[in-house]
């Protein structure tokens, strides 16, 4: 066990959760997660996008003596988290490639301090192979300050995932360096082979007292799944959202539901949505035809300013006019606290099937029945395959992410089975739960086939592309 490790009541852990973190109560496992941290195990969690992970190491940290090291592939979600932390009260910062220099070396003096105030560090998984920042951490190991190192995003780690990144592999370091300080390790995107990966890789040990797996299920059975099947027709998938989104608004313009939304202070439009795109231009002119059609959408990608980014997302979290649909890039969405999100909308096929789970799964966090579609087209399905074949930075992970790809294809394309339970059978969850009409299958399967006859390319198209070697076929034929 850890030297840091401390004998924490249960009343610590729902007194620090109500007055620091403002939340009435726990939800399922958590209790249990943190508990086992604050015991000084290893843990290794996963568990859907709404359960709430963050909690896991973030209240640990506010208890424990000493800084916990939180290493996040994103950014944008380290900004979001040490936003949060910081509005609750928290002393949490992070030390990446944008933080100005005076800011760096405040939390340079603090960490050699030898009793750091920060109580999380939130760090890129390249940083933590820097020789100068893995001396400070030297540093405040020996002084007993390293209280916890947590792996956000874990999947990361393993080359078998579908977002394989070399430096988290590296950080193996913490374990070679700190075998006596606990790991945490987080994800929402972890096959059997994936997950045997990251324990592997950081050296905990599933099968020993030291370490605490909590694997739930990947069901989230308030969200209704379907596919869309279209032919590669940008209008025909502009029109079909349309008609849906604008029945949405004619159902809460009824009598009984007006008056309800009047009486808690809703607009009629105020729908939250994601629509998720693959590329930045389509990013643009979707966000401008929905706009043009009376819809309040805005761009959402990497290349607009800071200030417009963040007034978007401030607006759209606020649910202001004009804000109610974000179209955005893949990033979008990651460690982002809006739980009554309403639908999303995959408007092509995603790059995997781990990507398609986390992204959908940014629906109804509050628990509330929500929406998820993905259009799908043979044509978008060779294309994000020519890309990933294409990507030259990829190298070993083009097997990896066209292995997920193909299940992503066979999951869309399937039409005999409960879309939830094969989400399930993806990550290995023998449960296999029955979703109560929470999917296209289920609602009506007689419609689902005939939607996947009259929808999908010709078959003569797929010869055809098959023939010159650039269709691959994932039917399972």
């Amino acid at each position: 066990m850890p030297a840091l490790q401390r004998t924490n009541s249960c009343t610590d852990i729902g007194f620090t959760l109500r007055r620091q973190f403002l939340k009435a109560d726990f939800r399922p496992h958590q209790r249990a997660i943190i508990e086992a941290a604050l015991a000084g195990y290893d843990v290794y969690v996963q568990a859907a996008t709404s359960f709430g992970k963050s909690l896991c190491f973030q209240l640990p940290a506010v208890i424990d003596q000493g800084i916990t090291i939180v290493v996040s592939p994103l950014l944008s979600l380290m900004i979001n988290q040490v936003d949060a932390l910081r509005a609750c009260g928290v002393d949490a910062t992070s030390l990446n490639s944008n933080t100005p220099l005076a800011t760096r070396h405040h939390i340079h003096r603090d960490l050699e301090t030898g009793h750091p105030r920060t109580r999380l560090l939130y760090v890129t998984p390249e940083l933590c192979s820097a020789p100068r920042f893995r001396q400070r951490l030297q540093l405040v190991h020996e002084q007993r300050e390293l209280a916890r190192v947590v792996i956000d995003e874990a999947h990361c780690i393993s080359e078998w995932g579908h977002d394989f990144r070399k430096d988290f592999k590296r950080l193996s370091w913490f374990r070679e360096t700190f075998p006596d300080v606990p790991i945490m390790c987080l994800t929402a995107t972890a096959t059997p082979k994936v997950r045997h990966d990251v324990l592997a890789v950081l050296r905990l040990d599933a099968s020993s007292h030291k370490t605490k797996s909590f694997l739930m299920s990947p069901q989230r059975s308030n969200l209704h799944l379907e596919i869309k099947y279209t032919k590669d027709d940008d209008d025909n998938r502009l029109s079909d959202f349309l008609r849906w989104i604008r029945a949405v608004y004619q159902r809460r313009r009824q009598d009984a539901r007006m008056a309800e939304l009047s009486n808690a202070g809703e607009r009629i439009e105020n729908v939250p949505g994601i629509i998720y795109t693959i590329s930045r231009d389509e990013c643009e002119s979707l966000s401008v035809a929905l706009r043009e059609a009376g819809i309040g959408a805005r761009p959402f990608h990497a290349k607009l300013p800071k200030q417009v980014k963040e007034e978007t997302l401030a607006r759209w979290i606020n649910n202001e006019p004009g804000y109610d649909i974000v179209v955005a890039t893949t990033a979008f969405g990651m460690g982002i606290d809006k739980n009554n999100v309403r639908f999303v909308v995959h408007w092509r096929i995603p790059k995997s099937f781990e990507g398609y789970y986390q992204e959908a799964g940014r629906a109804g966090r509050d628990g509330n029945a929500s929406y998820c579609f993905l259009y799908y087209s043979r044509e978008d399905l060779e294309r994000v395959t020519r890309m990933i074949r294409g990507d030259s930075k990829d190298g070993s992970k083009h097997e990896a992410r066209l292995r997920s790809l193909e299940a992503l294809a066979l999951y869309c394309e399937n039409t005999s089975s409960c879309r939830h339970a094969e989400i399930c059978r993806y990550f290995d969850d023998t449960s296999l739960p029955e979703c109560d009409a929470a999917c296209d299958w289920h609602k009506d399967p007689e419609d689902l086939k005939k939607r996947f006859m009259r929808g999908l390319s010709s078959e003569e198209w797929v010869s055809t592309q098959a023939m010159q070697g650039t269709y691959d076929g994932y039917r399972g034929e």
